[in-house]
């Protein structure tokens, strides 16, 4: 048999041994380990990557195993694992196929001479931080904790949440080296099941040897056209709650081993567009939330070039609104004002991303100094251009999509060059040209974007545009009505 293409376990030991050992080059991994044991008068073989597995449990089990005597030893390693091992994540196997992954996985791998399959037990340990608040979705109200970079508590924070035998967990993996696990969270009854198909065969087919950037990676593979526009195609939340609301809603959650994040298909804008303190403030003030949410987003596209196109035509500015003229002489052209302010507002998130939470402070105020203050004495800047990119800057926090705020800032930049080479109608041209790249945008389940808006449904939008009330509430008060 050629060793390299060997399929299945011979039941030799040696043999088993040997082709594992040369597999695995446990000569040169050091956190491969195996150790040959002896019990129930055979031979046997354990093995293990050190750190994955936990340390008191093995113990316990080799201990159990020590203690067998000649007449104990059963038939084959099916009634090993069914009598003989007191654990409960128990597996057999006859394929290297399969062995290998699992070792490589974390679990404990038994061979026994004599038996033509191996014992996998999945007492496997990952090292991962605390479910804490995630920093880039909090909330004023609502549950603290967040997903982590271990697949196994972020499926047991939404099983915490939906205690349904509806919801649906499928192991799935990609990437030939990686073999990286993801997980699909759904609820049977409410997901679209042709999607769903969809979804499984894409991953399925995914030919590539390592999702490197996880779940990025992921999407990349799962979504593959119109790759130029740059509106999300998915929502990532690291929050469980919000994760669960989605599952309930008949939406696939798709978890991915080593990321703290859930990816969220289908998504639409209004989609990307909600978030967790919607939900955790009364109706009226979750819905003044969401509302201005939205006109901050509008407001963030349109304040730069609105402004561009009327110092250049000052002749359209109402009397009333003369104060928006600019006070000082202009040394540089307002458009490339704008365009090095966009540059610098991007140089300024990097840098307070790679700066040192001790000198963040610091850095800050000099931040402040240098590119307020004499940036305008300096005359590089006018303090009308200064004053509203400021606002731009600190509006485009008010949502927590980075892909979203990315994509109005693409757009803002071409309105702002149109609308300084064609005046009026660049203007106009740019508009329609943002209008077209949210309308002719797809969801990954080909479906509008823009749904409920295109193809209109008047009560699914106003259920996206105002927070109602839950559906709990109004069942007690009909309930009340009754009495």
């Amino acid at each position: 048999m050629e060793e390299k293409n060997r399929a299945n376990l011979s039941g030799n030991l040696s043999q088993d041994m040997e082709y594992l050992n040369r597999v695995l080059d446990v000569e040169k991994n050091y956190d491969v380990i195996y150790r040959v044991i002896h019990f129930g008068g055979k031979n046997a073989c354990m093995y293990l990557i050190d750190g994955f597995c936990k340390d008191e449990m093995m113990q316990k089990i080799l201990q159990f195993f020590l203690e067998m005597t000649p007449d104990d030893m059963p038939e084959d390693m099916h009634a090993l694992s069914k009598r003989f091992t007191p654990y409960v994540e128990v597996d057999l196997t006859d394929r290297y196929d399969r062995l290998i992954p699992s070792l490589l996985s974390g679990m404990f791998i038994l061979l026994v001479d004599g038996y033509a399959k191996a014992l996998l037990i999945d007492s496997r340990t990952y090292p991962a931080r605390g479910v804490e608040e995630p920093e880039k979705d909090k909330v004023l109200r609502g549950s603290k904790d967040g997903f982590v970079e271990t697949i196994v508590f972020n499926t047991a924070l939404i099983r915490r949440r939906i205690r349904s035998t509806d919801l649906h967990m499928e192991m799935m993996s990609a990437g030939k080296s990686s073999r990286t696990d993801i997980v699909l969270c759904y609820m049977a009854g409410r997901v679209n099941e042709k999607f769903l198909r969809e979804i499984r065969e894409k991953i399925k087919n995914i030919s590539v040897d390592a999702l490197t950037m996880n779940q990025e990676s992921l999407a990349e593979c799962l979504y593959q056209r119109k790759w130029y526009n740059p509106f999300p195609k998915f929502k990532y939340t690291e929050r469980p709650d919000a994760a669960a609301a989605q599952v309930l809603e008949g939406n696939i959650v798709i978890l991915v081993d080593n990321s703290p994040s859930a990816m969220i298909l289908p998504t639409t804008l209004f989609d990307v567009m909600e978030e967790a303190d919607d939900y955790y403030f009364p109706p009226i003030t979750g819905t003044y939330l969401r509302v201005t949410r939205f006109i901050i987003l509008l407001l963030t596209y349109l304040v730069t070039p609105t402004f561009l196109l009327l110092v250049n035509h000052p002749q359209w500015i109402p009397q009333r609104f003369s104060f928006i003229m600019l006070k000082e002489e202009v040394n540089i052209p307002l458009i490339w004002q704008f365009l090095l302010l966009e540059l610098a507002i991007d140089g300024l998130k990097l840098a307070a991303i790679n700066t040192p939470n001790m000198l963040s402070t610091p850095l800050s105020v000099l931040a402040a100094l240098v590119l307020g203050e004499f940036s305008v004495n300096s005359g590089w800047f006018s303090s009308e251009v200064m004053l509203y990119m400021a606002f731009v800057a600190i509006a485009n926090y008010t949502q927590s999509n980075y892909e979203l705020g990315y994509a109005m800032k693409f757009l803002r930049i071409i309105n702002l060059v149109l609308t300084e080479l064609f005046g009026l109608w660049g203007y106009i041209a740019a508009i329609v040209l943002a209008v077209l790249s949210v309308g002719c945008n797809r969801t990954v389940a080909h479906t509008s974007y823009l749904y409920p808006l295109i193809p209109f449904d008047p009560k699914a939008l106003g259920n996206r545009l105002f927070r109602r009330r839950l559906p709990g509430a109004l069942k007690n008060d009909n309930l009340k009505k009754e009495k």
